[in-house]
C-alpha cells in the first residue's frame, strides 16, 4: 500500500474526526439544554467515533508502511490491532451507556426533552450517513479492515440516531410518556454492543492464526490446478495480516520436468492465484513429483480447466 492510499484513508477519516467533533458539541449541548438523556448517550458514541478517527489516522502511517527486514510480511497486524481497539472502545462505550440507562430507568429518573434535542438527533442522522458512505467507499477501494470498521461505526452512530429522535420526538410529543428518553438511550446501547462484538470477534480470530474459510481454501486448490502442468494440489494453508492473505500450497507436476521448469510452473500458479483472489497478499509453493501409491487429492480438477 503507497503513500496516496494512506493519503487516503487519513483524508477521509481526518474529514469523519472534524464531524465527530461538531456532532459531539452539537448533540451534548443539545442534550443538556433540551433535557435528553438519549442525545447524550448518542453524544458519547459520538466521542468515541472521534477518538478512533485519531487512532486510524495515527494507525494507517505505520500499517501502510512496505516490508522490512525485521518486518518481513509488512506491518498489516497493526491494523489488526488498531480494529481491535475501535470495537472494544465500542464495546466497554455500549455497556457504559447501558447500564446508565437501566440504572436510570429502574429509579424512575424521567425528564421532559425540548424540541433542540429532536433537531440534532435528525441532523446526527444526515450527517453521519453521508460520512459512513464516503468511508465505506474508501475502506472497499483500499482493502482496509480497520477503515471499514470506522465506517460501521459512522454507520451505527447514524442508526444509534434514529432511536434517540424517535425516542426524543416522542417524548415532547406525549410527556406522559417521557420515560421513552431513557429507553432510546437503552437501545442506543444495544445498537453499539452488536457493532462492537462484530468487529472484535474476526479480528481477534486473526490474532489467533485463523486461516481463511474453506470456500476459499478450495477456491484457491481449484485454480491451482486449472493449470495444464499441473497433477495434483494439496495442503493449503492460509493466514491474515489485516485483510490480506498469505497462502501454502504443495503442487505435484511431472516428475521428468527440470528445476527450471518447475519453477515457471510454481511461479504461473502463484501469479494466477494472486489474480484469481482480490486478497491474495502472496503464495509459497511447494513443488514435488507424483507418488505411485497415492492417488491424485482432486483427480477429477487438476486436468487443465478453468475451475
Amino acid at each position: 500500500m503507497g503513500s496516496d492510499l494512506r493519503k487516503r484513508i487519513q483524508y477521509v477519516t481526518f474529514a469523519g474526526l472534524l464531524v465527530n467533533l461538531l456532532l459531539v458539541g452539537i448533540k451534548y449541548a443539545a442534550g443538556w439544554w433540551g433535557s435528553s438523556e438519549a442525545l447524550m448517550a448518542d453524544a458519547v458514541h459520538s466521542a468515541t467515533d472521534a477518538i478512533t478517527d485519531i487512532v486510524v489516522i495515527a494507525g494507517a502511517a505505520f500499517w501502510t508502511l512496505p516490508p522490512d527486514e525485521s518486518h518481513p510480511y509488512g506491518h498489516r497486524r497493526i491494523e489488526t490491532l488498531v480494529t481491535l481497539f475501535i470495537g472494544t472502545l465500542l464495546l466497554f462505550a455500549g455497556i457504559g451507556i447501558g447500564v446508565e440507562a437501566t440504572r436510570n430507568l429502574l429509579a424512575g429518573y424521567k425528564t421532559q426533552p425540548t424540541p433542540i434535542a429532536a433537531y440534532a438527533a435528525a441532523f446526527s442522522i444526515f450527517a453521519k450517513e453521508a460520512i459512513y458512505r464516503w468511508t465505506h467507499k474508501v475502506g472497499t477501494e483500499v482493502g482496509s479492515s480497520a477503515v471499514m470498521a470506522n465506517a460501521w461505526h459512522h454507520r451505527i452512530d447514524a442508526l444509534s440516531s434514529i432511536p434517540a429522535f424517535l425516542a426524543v420526538s416522542a417524548a415532547i410529543l406525549f410527556p406522559e410518556l417521557r420515560f421513552l428518553d431513557t429507553i432510546g438511550a437503552l437501545i442506543v446501547s444495544v445498537f453499539i454492543t452488536q457493532a462492537a462484538t462484530r468487529i472484535v470477534w474476526p479480528n481477534f480470530q486473526e490474532l489467533m492464526a485463523s486461516g481463511a474459510s474453506p470456500e476459499i481454501c478450495n477456491s484457491i486448490t481449484l485454480h491451482a490446478c486449472s493449470h495444464p502442468a499441473v497433477l495434483d494440489a494439496h495442503h493449503v494453508r492460509t493466514r491474515f495480516l489485516g485483510t490480506r492473505i498469505f497462502a501454502d500450497i504443495h503442487l505435484v507436476v511431472n516428475g521428468d520436468i527440470s528445476v527450471r521448469e518447475a519453477h515457471a510452473i510454481a511461479e504461473e500458479v502463484r501469479q494466477l492465484l494472486i489474480r484469481k483472489h482480490a486478497h491474495m497478499e502472496d503464495v509459497v509453493i511447494h513443488i514435488e513429483p507424483p507418488d505411485p501409491l497415492t492417488p491424485p487429492h482432486h483427480p477429477l480438477n487438476c486436468h487443465g480447466g478453468d475451475p
